[in-house]
């Protein structure tokens, strides 16, 4: 039995608009409301104090606490004017990126971190304020940082926002992830698609590519298959959901138009370039299927930089940067060639950020607040938001009693995420049941992106 895109995405949209009332979101047009939101998550924790750098009198602080992570002046990447009366800088790897900073289409947002309430880092020396727990894991902060509220609750906040967007936007895979890391999209009560890099289409002795054959047809009767034990039907339920999913990307897959921009797909660091180019070429896709809102997540990198965190080969931060910096530019320009600039933001984040102090091994611990970035036609760019931190070792937003440079977020990566789920569709009352700790924030969202 073949499958048509038509019926698995009617079929998408009941299971996931199960039990949610129809609601309205006024100045959207039904016929360009395609948006969606792609997260670039760089794991192990990057090091902001070397992605966002100050230029003014603040670069003797970091080049003295900072000793032998810091750059050189000179072979900084400036940004133009002052910024919150700051002049910054961005590492030089970062420089392809430049060209979406100056067409008001990137955006730094400073020292974000998961927060419980607002806090400073007197408050949190003294005790006096709640912090999420496990501050210094990776497994818990990224969970966290994703969504986690530490209350039974392993859903995201993508995921959670998803669920409650008006059922008018809502389809059968709009939560994405390309890889087994799925927090992020995770919801409540749905499910989540994993898309593949390319057009595989074998399913053991099954072709997805040819229904009719025996091989398929067996597949196709497995998830069709009923059973009373509860187990097994759910297994029968997420296999034929996976079939499901394998078949309508594959098919989305044969019809994309794959860009030929300079995505950095060759060598050992090519797979963010590999996804994103992929990416890149299904979103058209999507957009002509009649899908509203998406979340994909793309989990990538090698930033636990304990070590050898400078260099200009293997998982150094610099080199890392030079991968991440080329496949970001070709993704934004060809989401631009494709006249889909105006409907994709693309978030690049991480669970924490590093020591201002430097380890022992050439590279940097683990930390708290880190910057961030936006790109996509939506964002306000151009701009650093939020508050850059000091960098003197035990100054006023090290939260470290040991001193050695721990910034005590600013800036709320709820507060972040409410922003971009509100771009796709979530109202602001229901902010609280997607994002719990911002109840303790007077400010919801940032002026990230454009009215």
């Amino acid at each position: 039995m073949s499958l048509s895109r038509r019926s698995f995405l009617g079929t998408g949209a009941l299971a996931a608009g199960a039990g949610l009332g129809a609601m309205s979101w006024p100045g959207l047009a039904a016929a360009e409301d395609y948006r969606a939101l792609v997260v670039v998550y760089l794991g192990g924790g990057n090091d902001g104090n070397n992605t966002l750098i100050p230029t003014d009198g603040g670069y003797g602080d970091y080049r003295t606490a900072r000793q032998n992570l810091a750059l050189a002046k000179d072979s900084l990447v400036n940004l133009p004017g002052t910024i919150g009366g700051r002049n910054l800088a961005i590492h030089p790897s970062l420089q392809p990126l430049m060209t979406a900073y100056n067409q008001q289409r990137l955006a730094f947002i400073a020292n974000v971190g998961a927060l419980v309430e607002p806090a400073t880092a007197a408050q949190v020396l003294d005790n006096a304020v709640d912090v999420p727990p496990f501050l210094l894991s990776h497994s818990d902060q990224t969970a966290i940082v994703q969504g986690w509220t530490v209350q039974d609750d392993l859903s995201g906040w993508a995921g959670r926002g998803l669920e409650l967007l008006p059922s008018r936007l809502l389809h059968g895979t709009q939560a994405i992830t390309t890889s087994s890391d799925r927090t992020l999209v995770l919801g409540r009560r749905s499910p989540v698609s994993v898309l593949p890099n390319g057009g595989d289409h074998w399913w053991g002795m099954g072709s997805l590519r040819e229904p009719a054959s025996l091989g398929t047809q067996s597949l196709q009767r497995m998830a069709q298959w009923q059973f009373a034990n509860a187990y097994e039907a759910e297994y029968a339920r997420s296999y034929g959901r996976v079939l499901s999913d394998a078949t309508y990307f594959l098919g989305a897959s044969d019809r994309a138009v794959m860009p030929l921009g300079d995505f950095g797909v060759s060598g050992t660091q090519g797979w963010l370039g590999e996804r994103l180019r992929n990416l890149a070429g299904l979103l058209p896709v999507f957009k002509e299927d009649g899908l509203k809102r998406q979340v994909i997540l793309l989990t990538w990198g090698s930033f636990d930089t304990h070590a050898n965190q400078l260099g200009t080969t293997g998982n150094t931060q610099d080199a890392q940067f030079v991968t991440l910096a080329k496949a970001l530019s070709a993704f934004d320009a060809a989401n631009i060639a494709n006249g889909l600039g105006d409907n994709v933001v693309t978030l690049v984040m991480s669970e924490f950020g590093r020591t201002v102090r430097p380890g022992s091994g050439g590279g940097s611990e683990h930390a708290w607040g880190s910057h961030w970035m936006t790109l996509g036609g939506p964002v306000a760019g151009g701009t650093v938001y939020g508050t850059y931190p000091s960098l003197v070792l035990g100054g006023p937003d090290d939260g470290d009693r040991g001193l050695n440079g721990r910034h005590v977020p600013t800036t709320s990566s709820d507060q972040v995420g409410a922003t971009l789920m509100q771009w796709l569709g979530l109202s602001s009352t229901q902010f609280h049941d997607v994002f719990p700790w911002l109840v303790n924030f007077q400010q919801k969202t940032l002026p990230l992106l454009r009215t």
